[in-house]
């Protein structure tokens, strides 16, 4: 559970309703935040999320929406906004699959999706939540990226091409809203196994666990916590800067 107070403040998580985005907005949650999970497929698991976090006592809703559809994306900040009285806290999460291949195997239809997930999906929610960010003159963005940027992974190219993209699009973005009290940072995790890796192999899973210097996996929970520090008033004076939550597997 995070120490940090999130009282009165409202955030949205992209893609939440499963894996590492409900771990954030489950620690987003109980920090006191009020709650908008958005999710695209698989309503019977949104609904699920939805309940678990009522039942913690999380003022929460549900919103399905394409996070890679401007025009879904500007009505879902809408609702947000109506239903909460405010959008203080952005963490645009959503993801599509993730093979690894070589790049002779890739073709130029994933590359763009990798593109429009992360880079124009959080451009996309930006615009739409930054009005009422400025109006008010505070705002914590921050984006859920990948150790993959820092770590240089092999047969990964458009994944990580698109998470570089990301991490300078955001550090851009953190200059420019600075003068408006709106901070601008991002969250790389490192491998955490949650639903969609739960076909990798037991092989795999061990040589990774054996890269990270802490000696344990990363939880969903670890990510959110490093969230609801960005988003906390502690963090006021950091922008542009990106937290790798991976067990010390890259220390710079």
């Amino acid at each position: 559970m995070s120490n940090f107070s999130l009282k009165n403040k409202a955030a949205l998580i992209s893609g939440s309703t499963k894996g590492l985005g409900f771990g954030v907005a489950k620690v987003l949650g109980k920090a006191g935040a009020k709650i908008a999970l958005n999710y695209l497929n698989d309503r019977d698991t949104a609904e699920r999320a939805l309940k678990s976090l009522q039942e913690d006592g999380v003022h929460a809703m549900l919103i399905r929406a394409d996070a890679s559809d401007p025009e879904q994306i500007n009505a879902m900040a809408e609702a947000v906004e109506e239903k909460f009285g405010s959008l203080d806290i952005l963490v645009p999460n959503a993801t599509p699959d993730q093979p690894q291949k070589p790049i002779e195997q890739y073709d130029e239809g994933f590359y763009r999706q990798m593109y429009e997930f992360f880079v124009m999906s959080p451009f996309y929610l930006a615009q739409a939540v930054l009005p009422g960010m400025k109006k008010r003159g505070v705002g914590r963005i921050i984006n859920i990226t990948s150790e993959v940027y820092h770590s240089s992974v092999p047969n990964f190219t458009a994944y990580v091409a698109a998470k570089g993209g990301q991490i300078g699009w955001s550090r851009s973005l953190a200059t420019e809203l600075a003068p408006f009290k709106i901070t601008v940072n991002t969250v790389a995790p490192g491998w955490i196994p949650t639903d969609r890796h739960e076909n990798d192999s037991v092989e795999d899973k061990n040589s990774y666990l054996e890269t990270i210097p802490l000696g344990r996996w990363g939880t969903p929970e670890d990510v959110g916590n490093a969230v609801a520090y960005f988003a906390s008033e502690e963090a006021s004076f950091i922008t542009g800067q990106t937290l790798c939550v991976n067990g010390g597997r890259t220390p710079w």
